[in-house]
């Protein structure tokens, strides 16, 4: 609901603006490293605590503490968690940015800043509170050195009262989020508490955003990506994880850490993993593939730049067949980019990354729930096909906070693909390590350690035939390249199938990832505002499966929706389809590092049709 709609006031004939219910976009202007990170994640549970589906995303600055960094809450009624375009309350707290960042709101929005910053004067058409931050704080807080970051809790508090946010939910999500520390956690409750009080005392209520508590977070929980990716490798079984330290990724092995020392320590008291640290991004996948090859399960965690590192060793992994897995948190590139910007960038590079003839298997998750589940399924693929996979998440999902349902314990059997043991080798006499006997390109391997004579093989990044002999002979290389490609063509039948929304219309809607969640409103956009109903196929893994080409085939125009300059998955969907279907595809593509909005997708696929 727009903030300029009005309704006629039974009791003085005034036209006021509608209640807004459970349907706003909150963002919070601070500075990084004032701890406002506290108080947003407060406020988030807060809502999330009253039962309405909430996002929040955090758009920080990539260097030092003290720039701007802005939060953004979205509750939605409806359950959209995609990013709003639109700002309807703001927190400014930033003096650097307090006047940018009201001048950008539409009309009727709401602003609630710190008195100095005198922003009432620059606009008629807002709604404006001024709160005196440092003399609500300075009586809660006598010690000055914790004032700026206690000074945060107090728009906690006002933005409560304005909103009328349950205050038990909000002293349980303080305590919550200050489990340990029960006197930080009075310190807080104190300041919000300061701040509700002020703002009922001063601060008549004027604009019309409303929080009511509903009944649709029940059983939920919320949680970033790379955490829930985390949960999800060390379910998957994971014994070996190298990495270097890169944002958006160093939250996952940082995470894992922490759980692997809870969950992962034996009887003996000894870990039953082992968690590297490497020089490098080169060096961490050379450790992976060195624990793959070993029958660890191994994975590392990096982002664009540590891709681009990791070429060499993906083709040796890839020639050599050696499993791994590698998650890429996405960020803004080329080059250093824009490394604290979300972005879907990496897919093309990724897709053939090496020298040569390559093609890797992409996994693509758009939730919380699908990092965890992917997770499992990235490792169980890496050893079925005997290569590297990698999970393509991406800033937003990794760092940002999601509504998620619990995840549920793993009931299936950890599978090794083709391995040998010795008890086969006394069957069989022997194996010839590169031979394709089922058909589907994947041949059998064994283990160091094997104890068996005929165990042993060299694992070869040179040229070798089926029995990894060396080989430049022509044919034992063509034979063997025709082989891997031909398990990667097998790998179709075996990757997670995309989600499917189909029905009459002309019009098909492919997307990936995080930019599900803009898909999902931005569809019924088009439906309730001009018409037009759309079909819709979420992509979850490369190579694709055949359901991607039935959905191009059904429709006259295909909307390929991502976060990128270039329409790289677009590219990919050209190279896979029939040449008579590439002239459906057209490409909505959105570079700008903010998380995809539903308002501009829709708009951008009108423009195209024309209307």
């Amino acid at each position: 609901m727009a903030t300029t709609d009005v309704a006629l006031h039974e009791a003085s004939g005034r036209l006021e603006p509608k209640r807004v219910v459970n349907n706003m976009s909150i963002q919070v202007a601070t500075v990084n490293g004032s701890g406002s990170q506290s108080s947003n994640t407060v406020l988030l549970r807060s809502i999330f605590q009253m039962g309405v589906p909430v996002s929040g995303k955090n758009l920080f600055p990539s260097n030092i503490a003290g720039l701007p960094t802005w939060y953004t809450i979205r509750a939605n009624k409806d359950g959209y968690v995609a990013r709003k375009k639109e700002i309807d309350f703001v927190v400014a707290m930033n003096s650097e940015t307090a006047q940018e960042d009201v001048m950008s709101l539409a009309p009727g929005a709401a602003v609630l800043y710190d008195e100095p910053l005198n922003l009432s004067s620059l606009r008629s058409d807002l709604i404006f509170y001024s709160v005196p931050y440092d003399k609500l704080v300075a009586p809660v807080c006598p010690e000055a050195k914790l004032r700026k970051l206690v000074k945060n809790m107090i728009y906690v508090g006002v933005v409560a009262k304005l909103l009328e946010i349950d205050m038990g939910e909000v002293e349980k999500a303080i305590r919550k989020q200050f489990a340990k520390k029960a006197k930080a956690a009075n310190l807080n409750l104190s300041a919000v508490q300061a701040g509700y009080d002020y703002a009922a005392s001063n601060l008549p209520k004027r604009d019309p955003y409303f929080i009511q508590r509903m009944d649709k977070t029940q059983g939920k929980i919320i949680i970033d990506g790379n955490s829930a990716a985390a949960l999800g490798c060390m379910f998957a079984g994971v014994t070996f994880v190298s990495w270097y330290p890169i944002t958006p990724s160093s939250s996952l092995p940082e995470s894992i850490i922490e759980y692997m020392k809870r969950f992962r320590i034996g009887p003996d008291g000894k870990a039953t993993f082992a968690i590297i640290q490497a020089e490098d991004e080169l060096a961490a996948i050379g450790m992976v593939v060195g624990a793959g090859w070993a029958g660890a399960r191994a994975m590392t965690a990096t982002a664009g730049p540590g891709i681009s590192l990791m070429a060499e060793f993906a083709g040796l992994a890839y020639y050599a067949e050696i499993p791994g897995v590698i998650w890429d948190i996405q960020r803004v590139g080329p080059s250093t980019g824009l490394p604290t910007r979300t972005s879907q960038g990496d897919i093309l590079s990724t897709a053939f990354l090496s020298h040569g003839d390559t093609k890797h298997i992409l996994l693509i998750p758009c939730s919380a729930e699908e990092c965890f589940t992917m997770a499992q399924d990235a490792f169980e693929l890496a050893e079925q096909f005997q290569t590297l996979v990698f999970v393509m998440s991406d800033l937003d999902l990794g760092m940002n906070n999601w509504m998620a349902d619990p995840f549920h314990y793993p009931e299936k059997p950890i599978k090794r693909g083709k391995v040998l043991a010795k008890e086969d080798l006394d069957r069989l006499g022997g194996f010839a390590r590169y031979k394709d006997v089922d058909g589907d390109g994947i041949g059998y391997r064994t283990l160091p350690g094997t104890d068996h004579p005929a165990a042993a093989y060299f694992t070869r990044g040179s040229g070798h035939n089926e029995k990894s002999q060396y080989s430049e002979r022509p044919d034992d290389f063509e034979h063997n390249m025709e082989r891997i490609n031909r398990k990667f063509e097998t790998a179709r039948s075996f990757v997670p199938r995309p989600e499917v929304s189909t029905g009459k219309s002309k019009i098909g809607i492919i997307a990936y990832g995080t930019s599900h969640w803009a898909i999902i409103e931005s569809r019924d956009q088009l439906r309730k505002e001009y018409g037009i109903e759309t079909d819709y196929l979420r992509l979850r893994a490369f190579p694709f499966t055949r359901e991607v080409h039935e959905f191009v085939k059904q429709h006259d125009r295909v909307y390929v929706v991502e976060q990128n300059r270039d329409a790289q998955m677009l590219s990919l969907l050209k190279l896979d389809l029939e040449p008579a279907l590439i002239t459906r595809l057209r490409s909505i593509a959105h570079i700008h590092g903010l998380p995809l909005d539903a308002r501009s997708v829709t708009d951008e696929l009108m423009t195209m049709e024309g209307k």
